[in-house]
């Protein structure tokens, strides 16, 4: 990484994924044209050759950024997960190296929403099984177990985002919605909390699980939990492959268990379009597979795009690490006549005072100071004259706990 701030036309961009142009037209408006954009994922493989230049990474869900993919990308300063979800980026070893990560954890929330709304509506219907039936030649009109619904309880498992979002649509079908989350959240409309999992389980016609990937989710839904479940309830996963045991859900769907299931996210994805989908669940004909497409709406790849490149911009242009995933977070004003030195380091005792001799010892004069620490790391972002960023800068890289050092004109 150079030592100072880099002009606009030599700081690299790669965009993977088929990120939305927006994204490319975010950056471009920002005054950056080194700028690519690939519509594939890349192999783990080819990704430190690839990377070897390139300043600012944008990734969407399939390409994954290994502690040794990390480790290879030298002047990586940022990377955009053009998504909600980051378990696809080793975060810790990012921090480790001074990159910060950035998401988009609100664009894609109604998409989302909608999905689910809609695939319960399908799934109490009984429209999966009875769509594959008439592809067979069946006319299986009758009414059934359809159902409307209309007064249908509706157990949302993870109330964050999505979840409120889902919740607010909810009820304005007439729905009763019930919530379980592990952190006390403030209910919208007349949402209201229960105390267990198995609580929600017994009482909901419809769940859905909007929870993120962690030690504590994994197989967080398999026999015992599908079993507790009302015998004609549907289930939704639009969260993690790894929430739901797939061939517990497959047995319980053989068994005359559940009305009908709904799934977009699998424990392990195809990489591409031309990998065939591996899961325990095709070929049944109360199931709704999609793939992996609860964000994927035309307005909420453009709403990432520009939100993420944003956020990618903001922190190149003037430091501002506002809702990253990995840094401490610090909003930043404007830095007019004057040079900022942005400093991460390891959360050890004695950094700040070791920053501010360096800036005494040299007789810089500083203009504006700000410190946040998050965990294991710190952030020190110091304004100065210009004259003398220099010599502070080649001060600050010696001390000890420093990771990433650099200026901004």
């Amino acid at each position: 990484m150079a030592s100072t701030s880099l002009d606009k036309d030599r700081i690299k961009i790669l965009l993977l994924e088929g990120i939305h142009q927006n994204a490319v037209d975010t950056f471009r408006a920002a005054g950056y044209t080194q700028i690519e954009r690939r519509t594939a994922a890349v192999p783990e493989a080819e990704l430190p050759g690839l990377l070897e230049d390139v300043h600012f990474l944008g990734i969407r869900s399939r390409t994954q950024l290994t502690a040794d993919v990390l480790e290879a990308a030298e002047k990586l300063v940022a990377v955009g997960a053009f998504c909600i979800g980051t378990n696809q980026i080793d975060l810790e070893a990012a921090a480790e190296k001074g990159v910060a990560v950035f998401n988009a954890p609100f664009s894609n929330t109604r998409s989302v929403a909608e999905l689910v709304l809609a695939e319960a509506i399908l799934l109490l219907r009984g429209v999966p099984e009875k769509s594959a039936q008439a592809h067979r030649g069946t006319w299986a009109k009758s009414v059934g177990t359809s159902r409307e619904i209309r007064g249908k309880t509706l157990g949302i498992v993870g109330y964050g985002n999505i979840g409120k979002q889902l919740s607010v649509l909810a009820e304005g079908l007439g729905m009763r919605v019930v919530f379980h989350d592990t952190s006390d959240v403030l209910p919208l409309g007349n949402a209201r909390p229960v105390a267990t999992l198995e609580e929600l389980l017994e009482q909901s016609d419809i769940v859905t699980l909007h929870v993120p990937e962690a030690p504590t989710t994994q197989g967080l839904i398999g026999k015992a939990e599908i079993a507790a479940m009302k015998p004609d309830a549907v289930l939704i996963n639009a969260s993690r492959g790894t929430v739901v045991d797939l061939e517990a859900l497959a047995s319980a769907l053989e068994g005359g268990h559940l009305a009908g299931v709904a799934v977009d996210v699998y424990p392990t994805e195809p990489r591409s379009n031309d990998d065939e989908l591996d899961t325990p669940l095709k070929g049944l004909d109360r199931v709704i597979l999609t793939p992996h497409i609860g964000g994927s709406t035309l307005e909420a790849q453009e709403n990432i795009g520009a939100e993420v490149a944003g956020k990618l911009v903001r922190y190149s242009d003037n430091g501002s690490t506002e809702t990253s995933v990995n840094f401490p977070e610090v909003v930043l004003p404007p830095h007019p006549d004057c040079h900022r030195i942005l400093h991460v380091h390891r959360n050890v005792p004695g950094i700040m005072a070791a920053i501010n001799r360096v800036f005494s010892d040299l007789g810089v004069n500083v203009d504006a100071q700000f410190l946040k620490t998050s965990n294991d790391l710190g952030y020190v972002v110091t304004d100065v004259e210009a004259k003398t960023s220099e010599g502070a800068l080649d001060a600050l890289r010696n001390i000890e706990g420093t990771i990433r050092t650099r200026v901004l004109y």
